[in-house]
């Protein structure tokens, strides 16, 4: 049933993304089928970190300048203290996730990367976790913050950390392979 064949899914990351939180939902999705873009402000490499260590550089596919929501059935906003902070207040990466709320495709976002949703005004009256240490900013932007492994609501699947990946991905993918693929 979690065959995603024929989906595409767009990830939006930039330099301060946690590996973990971006490859290994980018291994399943593609493991199911997906077609799966990184898609970050520039061209460049990004530079990923474990935890307050950098990692690996990670390819980006298309910017933000190239690439159109209504391309991708799905959104994975991966965390990262430093990522989630420059793209909550890179206006293209909140107009993108507002076109891919309107439209009710689903998003998997993970960590600190609901910062974005609040700062594109979509976390009031929604059902989502995070990273802990964002739950107040959360609270503030009017959801309702539950300590859980994933929380579901409606198009959009939350977790609060790289411990949670497993049941993350599990999440939505089964969001994600419930959906209609884009046009």
């Amino acid at each position: 049933m979690n065959d995603l064949r024929g989906k595409r899914v767009a990830v939006l990351a930039t330099d301060g993304v946690e590996e973990s939180e971006l490859t290994e939902p980018v291994s399943a999705l593609r493991g199911a089928g997906a077609r799966v873009e990184i898609i970050s402000q520039k061209r460049e490499p990004i530079q990923a970190f474990k935890h307050h260590d950098k990692a690996t550089k990670i390819d980006v596919d298309r910017t933000l300048d190239e690439a159109s929501p209504g391309e991708y059935d799905a959104l994975v906003l991966p965390g990262g203290a430093l990522n989630a902070d420059v793209m909550r207040v890179e206006g293209k990466a909140q107009q993108f996730v507002r076109q891919i709320d309107e439209a009710h495709k689903p998003m998997a976002v993970i960590c600190h990367a609901p910062w974005l949703l609040v700062s594109a005004g979509l976390a009031k009256g929604r059902r989502l976790t995070s990273w802990p240490t964002i739950a107040d900013d959360l609270r503030n932007a009017g959801a309702q913050w539950e300590d859980r492994e994933v929380v579901v609501d409606e198009n959009l699947v939350t977790s609060r950390g790289p411990k949670d990946i497993p049941a993350f991905n599990k999440a939505a993918i089964e969001l994600i392979s419930r959906s209609p693929a884009a046009v």
